[in-house]
């Protein structure tokens, strides 16, 4: 509990993290919250604080708590996107594969660089996206892939 109070102070100081009409924090819904924990840790490296069963707290490497796991019934798709920037998008894209995610649309080209779009163990799908110098081997994007 020491970690989650640590959190909550950086959570409150306003004046260093907090941005006016930025996006703040997300939440994604967990059909299993534990399974949920294990793909996002396995597939993202992220960490998390257990703030209690139904809820856990996503902690960026600068040690920010930027969003939740919250355990929920039922999962709805086709609602907002949240997408998630990477260095290295095949290597996102394979950890994403091996933690059990899978691609609802494997990487495309878009005005900006490359991304794809996966589905987490609870049916959520999310985006990761790439500078173009981020894909290392465009050798493997599919040729369909220019929108």
């Amino acid at each position: 509990m020491a970690e989650a109070a640590a959190t909550m102070r950086i959570m409150a100081d306003r004046d260093s993290i907090h941005s006016h009409h930025t996006f703040d924090y997300i939440e994604i819904p967990a059909l299993d919250i534990d399974a949920a924990e294990r793909f996002y840790r396995d597939a993202l490296g992220w960490r998390f604080t257990e703030y209690g069963p139904g809820y856990r707290g996503i902690v960026t490497a600068d040690g920010r708590e930027a969003g939740g796991l919250t355990q929920v019934g039922e999962v709805a798709r086709g609602t907002l996107l949240v997408v998630l920037f990477t260095r290295d998008l095949f290597s996102t894209r394979e950890a994403i594969l091996a933690a059990g995610g899978t691609l609802t649309r494997d990487i495309f080209e878009f005005p900006g660089g490359f991304r794809l779009h996966f589905m987490d163990v609870s049916g959520n799908e999310l985006g990761v996206w790439a500078f173009p110098e981020g894909v290392t081997a465009p050798s493997q994007i599919p040729a369909t892939s220019t929108e």
